[in-house]
């Protein structure tokens, strides 16, 4: 009987600096993935590095070669909320997840819809932005086209490389011919050129487009494909970092201010004549 009661005191007593152990382990556990968080780094530097691809309005130069658009004012706006500077890095878009997950910066904030594929690689934050793509095309070499006509392989469309159009170009006219360039302006200047039969965009881009070139571009049809939000990507296994930035985004809609920069940026000209047309 006293070996018994030995054994189970000794038991308890192992159950309970066990349990006592356990909040301190996990203490411990969330102090290292805190110190780990890209939130600590960005705060020692003083700096947020931001990666982007230059793509109307998203992010662009104005006339004096300095970024501009709704990308800027997103990234600008954050890195004052953080009490830090903001550096940003532009990169082709077929790298600049890789360029992510290799460090050369701290997150995207790219105008990049979430999709299965890239979560495969990084983490998205809520969506900042929300749009859908339009296909645009050249009048004279597809006036009176139905949209089943556009699924031929007698149909070429231009779309920038690793971008979320040539994706959907590819699954809603699998027969249609696809030329991938490194820059969306590209993909538009051929299908101004007649070497394109069309190409795809967020809105508002399409628009815009057809608005600035009446005579040779329009919208053959209204659909909207791929309506999706846009988010932060950030490398994997950063739980601070996505709990700062979607709480921020949170609160930057709460406040009415992304949706204000949003209008100005995709539905108004009024910064048309900052850049070149």
């Amino acid at each position: 009987m006293n070996v018994t009661r030995r054994f189970l005191g000794a038991a308890l007593a192992l159950t309970i600096g066990v349990s006592g152990a356990l909040p301190a382990v996990a203490q411990s556990a969330t102090q290292g993935l805190s110190s780990e968080s890209v939130i600590e780094t960005i705060k020692e530097r003083g700096v947020i590095k931001i990666g982007l691809s230059l793509f109307v309005p998203w992010s662009m130069r104005d006339l004096d070669g300095e970024l501009i658009g709704y990308e800027l004012d997103v990234g600008r706006k954050l890195a004052e909320d953080m009490g830090v500077e903001v550096e940003f890095i532009p990169t082709s878009w077929d790298g600049i997840i890789p360029a992510l997950v290799s460090g050369n910066f701290d997150a995207i904030i790219s105008g990049m819809s979430v999709t299965a594929t890239r979560n495969l690689t990084v983490n998205f934050t809520d969506p900042y932005a929300f749009s859908g793509l339009a296909v645009y095309s050249n009048i004279e070499m597809t006036q009176g086209m139905s949209r089943d006509d556009f699924n031929s392989s007698d149909i070429i469309f231009a779309a920038r490389r690793g971008a979320t159009p040539a994706t959907v170009i590819a699954k809603q006219f699998p027969e249609a011919q696809i030329l991938l360039f490194d820059e969306d302006g590209a993909a538009a200047q051929e299908v101004l050129n007649g070497n394109a039969h069309a190409t795809m965009a967020a809105q508002p881009t399409p628009n815009r487009e057809v608005a600035n070139y009446p005579e040779t571009l329009h919208i053959p049809f209204e659909a909207l494909y791929d309506p999706r939000g846009e988010a932060f990507a950030i490398r994997k296994g950063d739980p601070d970092a996505l709990n700062y930035f979607n709480n921020w985004i949170a609160q930057q809609w709460r406040s009415g201010w992304l949706e204000e920069r949003h209008n100005y940026w995709f539905a108004t000209e009024d910064w048309a004549d900052q850049v070149a047309q």
